[in-house]
């Protein structure tokens, strides 16, 4: 039974340890080899002396070289007949030079999906580094009298995104907690205000669907994001057709109002499910049909107001840790007159785990809003371009609408990927720590079902890109004869099943892997 469901990004999954990527200089040599056909002289005079009148013995076509039978076998996978109204972009180099073993439609413009995170993670490196953290702090400004805070505690974000229960079973918040309980505190007479003004209030991205807006991978980004934004709807179905289905929301305190119009159907039927809600609503509908008996699932829905849903979030943390809060919990943007920080001590501090480590679930799970905040805590649109210029890509060769890839927006050349996937493994200290976050064929992150069992599992490292109509990888391959390739292969604008552009690249890939110029002929 298969629960079908929209496509998006992330899974909200956590992803195995990373991994060290080889070295680049593997491998390197020349790239069109020179074959010789040798040919005998003595056969020649033999053979033209058995014939009744002379002959001249034309000599055989030269053997086609390794790289010319790799892309005839390539143009056959990507200009196939059923392709012939998508449009495939490839382009495939050694890494350890600019030359190219295949190339199609390289400088054409299109959506990349998420391999827009690219562009934003080598933008962040760029400006931050691997070590970079980001920060969140807890304060007041009231004093405190007897275990009593006679008044707020402020939550200042500075858009940490990996404040999360998915990610600690205790949970975060209830550790922060704790903190603001040792420091003496039993009782907050005010209230918890989330402070979000390190970022703008641009909380969706440009050209953002209206449709993916329920789901989880497309939340609203806030500077105090807490469980990437997002809810986990825990579905279970009744063990009957028209038996009610179970629909359990957590964490708690999302102020989401869902509606669950879920029926159980037939085991043998088919599920389904999707999300229905509208910008600044709170009202989520589920509609649906989910077999009788099927195991239970969960699907991620966002939240309206990320901010608001932190500080409710710690409210209940705080409670849970015996601290009595008087009253409740509010985003800063809706408390009048707005309260003047510049004098509030801190009561605790959280520091994110370093950017290396935050780039793994990224990359590796696809997260979106790992990636809205690193571009916004670079500055924005503009910020990243300036660095992205600083860094030699082409301005013309690409088109930034968000840092996540969510957006059909964006606009990118598989010329300008492969220079930036280049560039991260050629630069001192890049390639180790990118290469963990990359997913790998087989193993991991959202290349655990590909290539499995093929000569590509384990040697293809690359990031994917999943929207309607659109698929994208772009990475490493190391071929048969350890040498390390980088690619990128994006269709577009195909009608087909989704299935059928993944399996077209995979072959490719495959092909790849088994790539070697040792001989001449290959099959």
């Amino acid at each position: 039974m298969k629960i079908a469901r929209k496509k998006g990004y992330g899974s909200g999954k956590r992803s195995p340890a990373p991994f060290s990527l080889r070295a680049s200089e593997k491998g390197a040599g020349l790239l069109f080899p020179l074959t010789r056909t040798p040919f005998s002289a003595a056969l020649i005079l033999a053979m033209a002396a058995c014939g009744p009148r002379h002959a001249t013995l034309a000599p055989p076509p030269p053997s086609p070289s390794a790289t010319a039978v790799l892309q005839k076998d390539l143009s056959a996978i990507f200009e196939a007949p059923e392709f012939q109204r998508s449009l495939w972009s490839v382009l495939v180099q050694p890494v350890s030079s600019e030359s190219t073993l295949y190339a199609l439609n390289p400088s054409k413009l299109v959506m990349p999906g998420s391999n827009m995170k690219l562009l934003t993670l080598a933008a962040a490196v760029d400006r931050f580094g691997w070590d970079y953290r980001f920060e969140t702090r807890f304060a007041a400004s009231a004093p405190v009298d007897s275990g009593v805070l006679r008044g707020d505690l402020f939550i200042i974000g500075g858009g940490d995104p990996s404040i999360s229960e998915r990610s600690d079973e205790r949970g975060i918040l209830r550790g922060l907690a704790q903190q603001i309980r040792e420091r003496g505190i039993r009782e907050i007479e005010g209230r918890i205000i989330g402070n979000d003004d390190a970022f703008d209030e641009q909380e969706l991205g440009a050209g953002w669907a209206w449709d993916n807006l329920p789901y989880g991978y497309a939340a609203p980004v806030s500077a105090l994001e807490y469980n990437e934004g997002s809810v986990d709807l825990v579905v279970k179905a009744g063990a009957a057709p028209g038996a009610p289905v179970e629909l359990q929301v957590r964490p708690e305190g999302s102020a989401l109002e869902v509606e669950n119009r879920l029926v159980t159907v037939a085991e043998s039927g088919e599920g389904m499910l999707t999300m229905e809600r509208l910008p600044g609503s709170l009202r989520l509908i589920v509609r649906g049909q989910i077999p009788a008996n099927a195991p239970s699932f969960v699907r991620t829905a966002s939240v309206d107001n990320p901010t608001q849903f932190f500080a409710s979030a710690f409210r209940n943390a705080l409670v849970a840790e015996g601290v009595q809060v008087d009253r409740g919990a509010l985003d800063m943007d809706f408390v009048l007159p707005t309260p003047d920080l510049t004098a509030a001590r801190t009561l605790a501090v959280r520091r994110s785990p370093p950017l290396a480590q935050l780039a793994v679930s990224m990359m590796k799970v696809s997260q979106n809003q790992y990636a809205e905040l690193l571009l916004r805590a670079l500055g924005g649109r503009q910020a990243a371009r300036d660095r992205l210029t600083a860094m030699g890509i082409d301005e013309a060769s690409y088109v930034m609408a968000d840092g996540s890839g969510l957006s059909r927006y964006n606009y990118v050349t598989d010329e300008t990927l492969v220079k930036i996937l280049r560039r991260f493994q050629q630069r001192p200290g890049d390639a180790a720590a990118f290469g963990a976050t990359l997913p790998i064929a087989g193993r991991d992150g959202t290349l655990a079902g590909r290539m499995v069992g093929t000569p590509a599992e384990g040697k293809v490292r690359a990031k994917t890109g999943t929207v309607d109509n659109l698929r994208a990888i772009s990475g490493y391959v190391e071929d048969a004869d350890g040498e390390v390739l980088v690619f990128s292969i994006i269709a577009n604008n195909f009608a087909l099943p989704s299935a059928q552009v993944v399996a077209a690249a995979d072959k490719a890939l495959i092909r790849l892997a088994t790539f070697t110029r040792s001989n001449n002929v290959q099959h």
